[in-house]
């Protein structure tokens, strides 16, 4: 019999994965099957520039897993249970495995904000990118106000090229401190020129506390008109893997070794967003690309070796830069060091903006490609590499 690999969520980190894995393991030996919720390959790196307005068209599944001998369910992950070992889909009935890759990523955090989720937008998602684009083309007719909540790299990234885009636009970004806290000086003066150049107006040290239909409601009763608000506030995880009884955080990401495994249950492995796992600098990895293309690197390493009875290497795990893009021709490229913290330098402008988009094209391409330049070499599998669920091994 076969051993069942499942990877729930398709994004960065999981079609890394399953195609990789692919490519190393023996399809005598092995069946991998990818479930998602849609059809498609979302580049989640570019929804800001999809609720924009640009076209950015999705790759489909199918065709990226095409001669891999990768399976595609095309379903809702809704429950996982460690313990029988299934994920339980709707619309495409319950999986069982042997080893599980949970990815299934994060979303929009509007948790806690009376009015968020009813009322704003958001670009975690290509739906709802694709809704907040229509809204977008409704009021470019006539005028309306954009307030973009939220002061993090996706708030950045969205209010300035929402404003190159759209001209017309009144874009007012809203930060919860001050803008670009975690840049270095000169980076942060860069933002603020970029943000001038672009007419984007900057509330800082503000909090939002309730979205309504036409406005927006912050602490100490200041009121402000919105006739879109765009929520970037955060990200979070869903409840899945909490709800399956394996061990998470108080966000609810999985608990993982330094080799990607669920300190609960050493069959499952987390990667992307829904892992918490601690970098070489001691820290915990940010959601991030980033992070996803680290701890999916590392977990396939880890769960090549266990199936085929080699040594586990540690891969590197590192968060090195910010890359931010200010529209389509600026943006920052912020080095940071080991304790997440801006260097002094700093790359701004064109440079960094042509940076960021080879960034962004080679993320697509390697998705698309998933088994390219890897060995043709795959292999067989030698052990049950498994224990009982619950049970750690060495």
């Amino acid at each position: 019999m076969k051993h069942r690999i499942v990877v729930p969520g398709a994004g960065y980190a999981g079609v890394y994965v399953a195609g990789n894995l692919a490519r190393r393991l023996s399809r005598a030996d092995v069946e991998i099957t990818v479930v998602n919720a849609v059809p498609d390959f979302v580049e989640r790196l570019r929804l800001h520039q999809v609720a924009a307005g640009r076209a950015v068209e999705p790759q489909r599944l199918d065709t990226v897993f095409a001669g891999t001998g990768i399976r595609l369910r095309v379903a809702r992950v809704m429950a996982v249970d460690p313990e029988r070992q299934v994920v339980d889909t709707q619309g495409g009935g319950r999986i069982g495995y042997d080893t599980l890759v949970y990815a299934l990523g994060s979303h929009g955090d509007v948790a806690g904000v009376p009015g968020a989720a009813e009322y704003a937008f958001d670009v975690a998602s290509r739906p709802s990118a694709l809704r907040l684009r229509e809204r977008l083309d409704d009021l470019e007719r006539q005028g309306g106000r954009v307030l973009v909540v939220g002061d993090g790299l996706t708030g950045i990234e969205t209010a300035t090229e929402i404003a190159e885009a759209r001209p017309s636009l009144a874009v007012t970004l809203v930060a919860g401190g001050e803008l670009g806290a975690r840049l270095s000086g000169g980076a942060r003066a860069h933002l603020r020129r970029a943000f001038d150049r672009l007419g984007v107006t900057v509330l800082e040290h503000t909090r939002v506390e309730a979205v309504e239909a036409a406005r927006v409601r912050c602490a100490g009763g200041a009121v402000l008109a919105s006739d879109a608000t765009v929520w970037t506030a955060g990200f979070t995880v869903g409840p899945v893997a909490a709800a399956g009884g394996l061990q998470v955080t108080g966000d609810g990401r999985i608990v993982v070794d330094r080799t990607m495994r669920s300190l609960s249950h050493p069959n499952v492995y987390a990667v992307g967003d829904a892992a918490y796992a601690i970098g070489d600098n001691g820290r915990p990895l940010p959601m991030s690309c980033a992070s996803a293309g680290y701890t999916g690197g590392q977990a396939i390493q880890a769960i090549v070796a266990r199936l085929t009875g080699g040594q586990v290497p540690r891969t590197k795990l590192i968060y090195s830069y910010n890359h931010i893009s200010l529209g389509r021709h600026d943006g920052i490229l912020q080095p940071v060091d080991d304790e997440g913290r801006a260097k002094p330098a700093y790359v701004g402008g064109w440079t960094a903006a042509r940076v960021k988009a080879g960034i962004l094209r080679m993320s697509l391409w390697a998705n698309a490609h998933p088994t390219f330049g890897l060995p043709k070499r795959r292999r067989r599998l030698v052990t049950a590499p498994t224990a009982p669920a619950g049970k750690m091994t060495a």
